[in-house]
């Protein structure tokens, strides 16, 4: 492959400076030395080292959020647990992601998105390993409210890592594949419950349960320290030097192409070595039209499925047993194993329907855009949750199968639709220099969401039954879409163009 020169570029003062922009060093398609151009863009090592590290969290985000669930009855045994106990122990990790996306995830525009990507992972570690050795309710809340806080650094952090990486063409697939590790998790969480109660079927088994989770967590850490930093986020300080070699390092290939890296910035900030400060205080996201536009998208459609999405993710057994008559109290331990091994197989059959959902959204994300398959999504889930709540008027084969039939169309449109795509457009929809505040207050504004719906969903199903509990989920789904509808911004193109904000479908 040759050397191609930079095309020069035009700043504000109508000055023309050689070179180009992260971006546009990322998205370029290598050519031949004769001249022939590749057909598409190949993703360096550095790139996938990236994507496979940042997964990581999402991944371990559906393992220990819906792991909990199936551990629940076993922590419940342990500790001796209350209603209103329980209610902390689903809702502990839910509100720790609340916290720790705005704490933490803003924090990746302050001291960069390398070492935010690294911290969150070694705080996950350090909570975990405590967990597996609480002794008492009050350690295991915190325990689980830690873990949650560094996942809720992930949200924002691992998405901008991802999507500052690699070539704006393939960003929605790369960023959405990242996302499907939530469904994997959740499966394997289901699934490691079930292996290992089958060796060990113990009450304190749900320890075991967590600690397989430590090595792969440690070695994440570890692999963290080899990647690059962000050279968007280096360009938004002014850092221009630094941001040429990380874009070096992240370009590396065989043979090297480019070979040479000379950045302007697209923003029009002239003089080597400026500092841009960045934006402090989640104020700024509401002091223009355009980033309140952002941030309500970003935030309130995500809110609002994040009402569902956990509420039937994470009592799904519940649920079942409640509708299918067999939730009688188990008094022996061999019967209460027995019952959270039944639970556990019939979440991870339906949880299946999450990886499905969102494979399609990848195929599809960059041909139906971010917004119509949110919007198809969020009906659809209103659909599936209207098999659900009709299934509560029948009896027998008929109603089981109804309401397997309404919880699979809804995993699978909401892994299509909303679950996924609120995740990409949070990281896509701000400027660079507020995208991890802003993506961080939208993880936490909608875990608001999940964190009331992990804590009041067994006292309304207890109070007003799970068929009006439903028909709310419908009516919340629904509302979704008409929100994502009203505030509507098509993120697909190159994140340097995303501060041209309008409505588009």
């Amino acid at each position: 492959m040759n050397e191609i020169s930079a095309k020069p570029s035009r700043t504000q003062a109508g000055k023309i400076v050689a070179g180009k922009t992260v971006q546009q060093y990322i998205d370029e398609i290598p050519i031949w030395s004769d001249g022939t151009q590749l057909t598409k863009l190949p993703m360096t090592r550095m790139q996938w080292r990236i994507w496979s590290l940042a997964i990581a969290g999402k991944f371990f985000e559906g393992l220990v959020v819906f792991m909990t669930g199936v551990a629940l009855p076993l922590i419940d045994r342990s500790f001796g647990l209350g209603a209103a106990q329980n209610s902390v122990v689903t809702a502990a990790a839910l509100f720790g992601i609340l916290i720790g996306a705005t704490l933490l995830g803003g924090l990746a525009d302050v001291f960069g998105r390398k070492r935010m990507f690294i911290a969150e992972m070694a705080i996950f570690a350090v909570f975990l390993i405590a967990l597996t050795f609480a002794q008492s309710f009050i350690w295991l809340a915190i325990c689980l409210f830690g873990i949650g806080m560094a996942l809720g650094c992930d949200y924002p952090t691992a998405h901008v890592v991802i999507s500052e990486s690699v070539p704006s063409r393939g960003r929605g697939g790369l960023v959405l594949g990242a996302f499907a590790f939530q469904a994997v998790g959740a499966i394997c969480g289901a699934g490691l419950g079930v292996l290992i109660l089958s060796i060990y079927p113990a009450v304190d088994a749900w320890r075991y349960m967590f600690a397989a989770a430590i090595l792969p967590a440690i070695l994440v850490v570890i692999g963290r320290f080899f990647v690059c930093d962000s050279a968007h986020w280096l360009v938004s300080r002014g850092r221009m030097a630094e941001a040429a070699t990380e874009t070096h390092k992240l370009l590396r290939r065989e043979p090297q192409y480019p070979k040479l890296v000379e950045l302007i910035d697209p923003h029009h900030h002239e003089g080597e070595g400026k500092r841009i400060e960045p934006a402090r205080g989640l104020s700024v996201l509401f002091d223009n039209a355009p980033h309140r536009r952002a941030t309500f998208l970003a935030s309130l459609p995500w809110f609002l499925q994040d009402l569902s999405t956990y509420g039937i993710g994470i009592f799904t057994p519940v649920i079942l047993a409640a509708t299918i008559g067999s939730a009688g109290t188990a008094q022996s331990v061999s019967g209460l194993v027995t019952k959270v091994q039944l639970s556990a197989k019939g979440t991870a059959l339906l949880d299946v329907l999450l990886v499905v959902g969102v494979l399609v959204a990848i195929l599809l994300v960059e041909r139906a855009g971010r917004i119509r398959l949110q919007i198809i999504g969020f009906i659809g889930c209103a659909v599936g949750l209207g098999l659900a709540a009709l299934s509560q008027d029948m009896a027998g084969t008929a109603q089981m199968t109804l309401l397997f039939a309404g919880f699979m169309l809804f995993n699978f449109m909401t892994n299509m639709g909303p679950n996924a795509q609120t995740y990409l457009l949070a990281g896509e929809v701000f400027p660079t220099h507020i995208r991890g505040y802003g993506a961080g207050f939208a993880a936490s504004f909608a875990k608001i969401g999940a964190v009331a719906t992990a804590f009041l969903f067994p006292f309304l199903l207890k109070g007003i039954g799970t068929q009006m509990l439903l028909v709310l989920l419908i009516i919340s789904s629904l509302a979704g879409a008409v929100v994502t509808w009203i505030f509507r911004i098509e993120t697909r193109g190159t994140l340097e163009d995303v501060s041209r904000v309008q409505p588009q479908v």
